[in-house]
């Protein structure tokens, strides 16, 4: 199998995604909750177009009995499967896929990557999809460019960072899963435990692999103005915040984006 092909199918998804998901009618100030409510449709439409793109990853039809599927509450939640009982490998890969609303009050993905390594194949894949409305309020998913790391070296990066950068005076003792092999069961514990936790264990993004990833991504434009601009202006307006806090945010929103450094400034007067 020629896994660089899978990954390169899946970059390819922003210019192949089709949904058939038309949203309308939601307030500006709902769209947070995106992520959690449409968040499983579109990984399935994701699905789907990783299958159309079949001739990607598998041009020449060797693997014309296999076809990408999910397997809700399992490690990975997305799996190359032959449809043949008979046929072995019965899986060639697997990928852990998230998909992540971009215009999100936090500028980061907020999911939790808690499995051990040893239950990830060398093959397997996490993959990070950002995704908003193509009308921004309103409209169809479109996808922007994904993020993909092997999911073992994603869960050996995690142990590594809680246990040796990250900023702490408490324990940093991680208690490794005794599961030891891929494509666990729904009931095996896969999930290494650390001995102190306040909540953020697992949260990658905040581990610091997807830094130069997100900002390049936040460069990216729907409807003509950069991502970062959006998640700026629609974090605005929360329940929490006065008329006047907004009128500053809109401020400072709009001196980010008209400022011209001083070396700019000097090359265009000469």
């Amino acid at each position: 199998m020629n896994f660089g092909a899978v990954q390169k199918a899946i970059y390819t998804l922003p210019s192949r995604f089709e949904s058939e998901l038309v949203i309308s009618g939601v307030l500006a100030t709902d769209l947070f909750a995106f992520n959690s409510s449409l968040g499983a449709t579109i990984e399935e439409q994701v699905i789907s177009s990783l299958n159309r793109l079949r001739s990607v990853w598998d041009p020449d039809q060797r693997y014309s009995l296999y076809s990408f599927e999910r397997q809700p509450q399992t490690f990975p939640d997305v799996v190359l499967r032959s449809s043949a009982p008979n046929v072995e490998p019965r899986i060639i890969l697997g990928i852990e896929l998230k998909g992540w609303y971009v215009l999100a009050k936090e500028r980061e993905p907020s999911f939790r990557y808690k499995v051990t390594p040893a239950v990830c194949a060398p093959a397997d894949l996490l993959v990070v999809v950002p995704w908003a409305l193509d009308n921004v309020i309103s409209g169809s998913p479109q996808v922007f460019s994904p993020f993909v790391i092997g999911a073992r070296q994603a869960a050996e990066y995690r142990n590594w960072y809680w246990q040796h950068i990250r900023d702490t005076s408490g324990d940093r003792t991680i208690t490794l899963s005794s599961v030891d092999h891929p494509y666990p069961s729904k009931s095996d514990a896969i999930a290494d435990r650390p001995a102190s936790d306040s909540g953020n264990f697992g949260r990658l993004a905040r581990a610091g692999v997807m830094v130069s990833y997100i900002s390049e991504l936040f460069d990216d434009k729907l409807a003509g103005i950069p991502l970062s601009a959006w998640q700026r202006f629609l974090g605005l307006f929360t329940e929490s915040r006065s008329n006047a806090d907004v009128e500053r945010g809109l401020d400072r929103l709009a001196l980010s984006f008209l400022f011209i450094p001083l070396t700019q400034v000097s090359d265009c007067a000469s």
